[in-house]
């Protein structure tokens, strides 16, 4: 065998500008806004849902409210997490770099290739374009 084709990572990186920060920090308060509505709408809709089981079946009361605290909770902890998402992204230095996401390129090897080379590829970006390209 003379080669092998293989996929390969590329990390994807951007460098922190004013923009970066202010389109970052914009996404995380657009997902703590839908949170705190859907938080809102649990909250509504589980005292209708508890009225109804509760002339149904009484007995499906706990079951019912644990499902709806189990849902409540997923809500709270995913807001706690944008919340501390929110602070590090106000911390962030201009300049710095911070990694966006990976990617995967495909890639033919041959006898004699640094495959470190490749597998530590990273494209490095500036407010969504590209500024360099890193092995």
């Amino acid at each position: 065998m003379e080669s092998i084709t293989l996929k390969c990572p590329i990390t994807i990186k951007a460098k922190v500008t004013e923009d970066l920060k202010q389109r970052l920090t914009a996404d995380i308060q657009e997902n703590i806004n839908r949170v705190d509505m859907e938080l809102q709408q649990i909250a509504f809709q589980s005292k209708r849902m508890m009225e109804e089981q509760a002339q149904v079946d009484a007995q499906g009361l706990p079951a019912l409210r644990q499902h709806i605290d189990g849902e409540n909770q997923k809500r709270v902890d995913f807001k706690n997490q944008m919340m501390a998402k929110l602070k590090e992204t106000e911390e962030l230095e201009i300049g710095a770099e911070i990694v966006q996401g990976n990617l995967e390129q495909i890639v033919t090897l041959k006898v004699g290739d640094d495959l470190h080379e490749f597998m530590s590829a990273e494209i490095l970006l500036e407010d969504g374009k590209i500024i360099a390209f890193r092995n």
